[in-house]
């Protein structure tokens, strides 16, 4: 069993950054793939980042070269800076585990899921 807390939502201007944390628990946290989604209000839940247990990431065009996905694995904690940000990226964030590697962008495909953290961005 592994239990995510997301943390470091907050309001920001449209061109700034923010970090958002994410906390887990329980020995595995090395071993499985971590991602981060988003939702927006009234959308589909929208894949943003994933870190394979090796460290290779993967992201979608929507926010590669402004997001980075990293994690610390002595801290058990995933990581998502995000720079340049737009209010098309204001949503609730997610971070999600799964046990296996592949699919990676694929939320059905994670066993594990936070709370959520919310991210609005204004104009």
């Amino acid at each position: 069993q592994v239990q995510l807390v997301e943390s470091g939502g907050g309001l920001v201007q449209a061109g700034g950054s923010l970090t958002l944390s994410c906390t887990a628990s329980g020995r595995a946290f090395s071993t499985y793939t971590m991602g981060w989604f988003r939702q927006a209000p009234g959308k589909e839940r929208e894949f943003v980042a994933a870190i394979r247990r090796f460290g290779d990431t993967f992201y979608p065009d929507s926010v590669k070269g402004r997001f980075t996905i990293s994690k610390d694995i002595a801290k058990n904690t995933l990581y998502l800076q995000m720079n340049s940000l737009q209010p098309t990226d204001t949503a609730v964030y997610y971070c999600a585990a799964q046990r296996g590697i592949l699919r990676v962008g694929i939320g059905s495909e994670y066993d594990y899921w936070g709370q959520g953290t919310q991210v609005t961005v204004s104009s």
